[in-house]
């Protein structure tokens, strides 16, 4: 092999995604807003289907406008018992698996 090749050579070439966030040390964080925005997408499809308004929502979880947003924002951590009052409020239930 020429000298230009082993230059230019990808060094994540057969590495997998979740490989390169463990090198970075996102991969934890990733899997954590990805969950997250699992989680705000499918209770934001149940709130449409039920045409609940946010406002609505907070209501029936006991909580306020302000809490219910940061819930709904990926970005910000959210403890366990806030999701499952989400999902309640919702009639729904989650689930969780280790893969």
């Amino acid at each position: 092999m020429s000298e230009k090749k082993k230059k230019n050579k990808n060094i994540h070439a057969g590495s997998n995604f979740d490989d390169f966030l463990k090198e970075e040390g996102i991969f934890e964080h990733c899997q954590e807003v990805g969950a997250k925005y699992a989680f705000v997408m499918q209770l934001e499809d149940e709130m449409k289907k039920q045409k609940l308004t946010k406002d609505e929502l907070a209501k029936r979880m006991e909580t306020s406008r302000s809490s219910l947003d940061r819930l709904l924002d990926p970005n910000k951590s959210s403890n366990i018992r806030s999701l499952i009052n989400a999902a309640a409020a919702v009639g729904k239930q989650i689930r969780i698996h280790i893969i």
